[in-house]
């Protein structure tokens, strides 16, 4: 049986099926070279249908030139988006959905940039809830203020990123080792003025938690001479068996003391990211 060739455009260049074609071939061997598991292949899974829209973009787009190589993988880069918690397993059972601010620190190793080290960091808040009381029992309900109780998680962590280009965009992995901190936060407000005038953390529990996922970078320009990418990703964050408050799990009662409904489970989510990464000028060859 005869083999067929690659079909091509009529200038003689790939058209872009092949280069999706040979990019799905880049993302399987980076996969291969970072194993981690049945996790990972379950993040790979929910996240490359969701990158596939983007790639095909770049790659119809990508008769341009692409852009210099500092600019692809600058030394220093960091990374502000907004983060959506989609709860797994047990967690599912107490909490439906999360959001917050994620942000991250890139720090090349090479001159080739394809590896770096990523430090990251977010806040999250899966459940809010305000009622207006009385300032106290001696001045009454002649001044109301609103009590805002909110169900946070604080995360942190460390560990490599491994990408590849793809066209003009860059393909990553990445895994981490750190925090998952989950607290209940209470604290009063004015009516008129917002600005919180009294605070109290009413339960917290965290400890190890690590993290694998990948994204996608995609340059959208310059600004005064700092490049500026889309950066899409998503990550599953693993946090062990963790004890958490959800919204109304709290109860006051009529001596004043408080009565926690606190929820024991697997407190593991996938984190979905949109947000923008820039590069850090250093004044060196490559950042």
């Amino acid at each position: 049986m005869r083999g067929r060739s690659a079909p091509h455009s009529g200038s003689g260049e790939e058209v872009p099926s092949v280069r999706l074609l040979q990019a799905g071939a880049k993302v399987t061997s980076l996969v291969g070279e970072v194993r981690w598991g049945s996790a990972m292949r379950c993040v790979g899974k929910l996240l490359l249908p969701a990158l596939l829209p983007l790639l095909v973009a770049v790659e119809l787009g990508g008769q341009e030139p692409e852009l210099r190589q500092d600019s692809e993988t600058p030394r220093l880069r960091a990374g502000l988006a907004v983060g959506m918690a989609q709860p797994l397993g047990e967690f599912r059972d107490y909490v439906r959905m999360g959001g917050g601010v994620h942000g991250f620190f890139r720090v090349q190793m090479g001159d080739e940039g394809r590896v770096a080290l990523r430090v990251h960091a977010g806040v999250l808040t899966y459940g809010r809830e305000t009622q207006r009381v009385c300032l106290s029992e001696t001045v009454g309900c002649r001044i109301e203020v609103d009590l805002t109780t909110s169900n946070n998680i604080l995360l942190l962590g460390v560990g490599p990123e491994v990408g590849v280009p793809v066209g003009r965009a860059r393909l990553y992995a990445t895994g981490s080792v750190g925090l998952g901190y989950f607290s209940t936060d209470s604290q009063v407000t004015g009516t008129v003025q917002n600005e919180p005038f009294a605070s109290t953390r009413n339960f917290g529990d965290g400890g190890f938690a690590w993290t694998g996922g990948g994204g996608v970078e995609v340059p959208l320009g310059w600004i005064q001479r700092v490049p500026v990418a889309l950066d899409f990703g998503v990550s599953y964050q693993g946090n062990g068996r963790r004890d958490y408050l959800t919204r109304g799990g709290i109860t006051d009662l009529p001596d004043g003391s408080l009565e926690f409904d606190v929820k024991r489970s697997q407190a593991d989510f996938l984190l979905w990211r949109l947000g923008v990464s820039v590069g850090v000028p250093t004044g060196e060859p490559g950042g």
